[in-house]
């Protein structure tokens, strides 16, 4: 049985159509996601759905007594209230339904035993069953856990929390009143990788209609099972899953490309005869082939489908080997111990992705490693030529002086002209480069701040959450300029979808340290899951490596265990060695790259054949580093 019907839905804002003839049908199981770009009306759609918003139009049919829930990114009102109080006020249902069985019982108890009494208490029984019979507190209780809340954290008032967090409990109360339709805008914000995985598998069991907006691909495919595509006010419903849909749409959008051609064809062959022939003996052909012109019905883009995110960084200048390297290091945010005698490296043109739980400690250290922090202890190491790009979380980088474009020039040095390039492949252009960068959107930024990121020719970059507030085709359109870019690159991303495109070793948060997995984001939940089924939550042979003691070899990332301490002791002096050779060559290299290191030639040929000494130096250590048998 349906649990909602839409059937021709309109929708008008301030009397200008948003939404035209949306239309479909969800029974329970139906797991619903809406494809569309920002703007197209999908938060308002929710909306409707919800009762919130009115409908301009069509029909919209519930099954009786459904219930709906509504997440979306609103902060509570109730301030006051703490977490679980305001968890549970979504669960009013439920906990009439106690009553009500309570009533019931007792007028049984009291000798009523008609056929009406024994059929509503079958019925109430049956409804509090669904939602997990008396227990159904504790699944409420499970849901905050799995949205990654602690105990401790059910009794706070919600003035306490921070925006992430109330979107989350926001997220808990419409999964915890046993809805029958679920809408869901945006659930997967403020979410780490477990609870986004302990979120998926909530969703694909729950016994009701789910109808969500996301921007999290992997999530989108995990959960989906139809897809409502909204664009230019259209609408098109289409049943299976969203890797599907999206191959379903390719192929549309290469059918329409030449049917534009054809068609485009045909109008320049018609209006070249009426040019040819308007006047003479073929005049009357001629103004047939006008009104054939006329009732062409014209085939065209929507005009938002040429405004797309594409973009690729330069081929960056080559570091040293090692790009940077931790050593026993200690990180604390404030009194906080996050990770202590960790050790972290990057090699050069390694694409690594380091996961955790939120308040891990992630964002510390990836500031600490950018130098916008020192470690409370131990020794960080940046390489030779290194040029580091960094991209915060809320694109702290930016500051809110003036417009784009001068903020822009501000950043990059570039001229008005070339910014305005730059910025018009960000989706910066004609009027959109004076507006003030106080008043941008959270996309908006994000998209200003990988403009100035691409234009730095940065060698090492570091990322924390480089997708926020982009789109899905923004999303891809980044993913595939990191899959290109040729230097080094440290992510930090709950974007699964960008882990499995982009890294090629993952260091994760574990037992207050940091573990090195080789291999993409595939891999790493290979390992993590034959962990879990083995029941051994620390080491796996030959996969997962230490963080502590673990130091990279050239060639492979790796240092192998078990080590003699001669070799150790090899192993330190060579390291010791690189590093001294590889800041004399930096320091030589200023000394050429003075305005007057060449106007001497006999001095000039001296400085070149130092530097190849050097290189060459480098060269050998790294030879003899790789060679070492542990």
């Amino acid at each position: 049985m349906a649990v909602v019907i839409a059937s021709d839905l309109a929708k008008d804002i301030a009397g200008n159509p948003l939404l035209r003839g949306v239309s479909f049908k969800l029974e329970r199981g139906d797991r619903m996601t809406i494809a569309g770009r920002n703007g197209a009306g999908k938060t308002t759609l929710l909306r409707m759905l919800s009762g919130e918003d009115s409908i301009d139009g069509g029909d919209l049919v519930f099954a009786k007594g459904v219930r709906v829930a509504l997440h979306d990114q609103r902060p509570p009102r109730e301030q006051d209230l703490t977490l679980r109080d305001y968890v549970l006020s979504g669960c009013a249902d439920l906990v009439e339904l106690e009553a009500v069985l309570g009533r019931l019982e007792q007028a049984m108890a009291d000798g009523d035993s008609g056929e009406a009494t024994l059929d509503r208490y079958a019925d109430a029984q049956a409804r509090l069953e669904h939602a997990g019979g008396y227990r159904w507190r504790d699944n409420v209780t499970a849901t905050l856990r799995g949205l990654g809340f602690a105990d401790a954290d059910l009794d706070r008032s919600l003035g306490s929390f921070s925006g992430g967090e109330l979107t989350r409990g926001s997220l808990a109360r419409a999964l915890s009143g046993d809805p029958d339709l679920v809408l869901l805008d945006e659930p997967t914000n403020h979410l780490d990788i477990a609870s986004l995985e302990w979120l998926e598998q909530r969703l694909t069991s729950l016994d009701a209609a789910i109808v969500l907006v996301a921007h999290d691909r992997w999530f989108l495919e995990a959960v989906g099972t139809s897809v409502l595509e909204m664009e230019a006010g259209r609408t098109r419903f289409f049943a299976g899953s969203w890797h599907a849909w999206r191959k379903e749409k390719a192929a549309r959008e290469i059918a329409l490309g030449r049917a534009i051609e054809r068609q485009e064809a045909e109008i320049e062959r018609l209006e070249r005869f009426v040019t040819r022939f308007r006047a003479g003996t073929r005049a009357r052909q001629a103004q047939s082939r006008v009104k054939a012109l006329d009732k062409i019905d014209r085939i065209e883009r929507d005009p938002r489908d040429s405004k797309s995110l594409a973009f690729g960084f330069k081929a960056p200048e080559r570091s040293g080997r090692i790009v940077f390297e931790m050593l026993d290091a200690t990180v604390r945010a404030g009194d906080k111990t996050l990770i202590e005698g960790a050790d972290l490296w990057l090699q050069r043109g390694e694409h690594v992705s380091l996961v955790g739980p939120n308040g891990a400690g992630k964002t510390t250290l990836i500031e600490t490693l950018a130098g916008l922090r020192e470690p409370a202890a131990g020794k960080l190491h940046r390489g030779h030529n290194v040029t580091l790009g960094f991209l915060s979380q809320h694109a702290e980088e930016l500051d809110d002086r003036g417009s784009v474009i001068e903020a822009t020039q501000r950043l990059t040095q570039l001229t008005p002209n070339k910014a305005r390039a730059l910025l018009g492949r960000f989706l910066f252009s004609g009027e959109d480069a004076e507006k003030p960068v106080a008043g941008l959107s959270g996309g908006e930024r994000r998209r200003l701040s990988l403009a100035v990121l691409v234009q730095s020719g940065a060698n090492v970059l570091i990322l924390d959450e480089p997708t926020n507030h982009l789109d899905l085709e923004s999303r891809e359109a980044l993913e595939e300029s990191l899959q290109a870019f040729e230097g080094s690159l440290l992510l930090v991303t709950h974007d699964r979808a960008l882990l499995d495109a982009v890294g090629t070793r993952t260091v994760a948060f574990e037992d207050g340290g940091l573990r090195s997995y080789d291999g993409g984001w595939a891999e790493f939940l290979r390992v993590r899951d034959e962990r879990k089924s083995a029941g051994t939550p620390r080491s796996v042979s030959g996969a997962a490596q230490s963080s502590k003691g673990d130091v990279p070899k050239a060639g492979n990332g790796q240092k192998d265990k078990g080590q003699s301490k001669n070799a150790r002791r090899q192993q330190a002096q060579i390291e010791r060695e690189i590093e001294t050779a590889e800041a004399a060559l930096s320091t030589l290299e200023d000394e050429l790259a003075a305005p007057g290191a060449w106007e001497d030639s006999e001095r000039s040929a001296d400085s070149t054949a130092r530097h190849a000494k050097a290189k060459r130096r480098i060269e050998d250590l790294y030879a003899r580093y790789a060679g070492l048998d542990g």
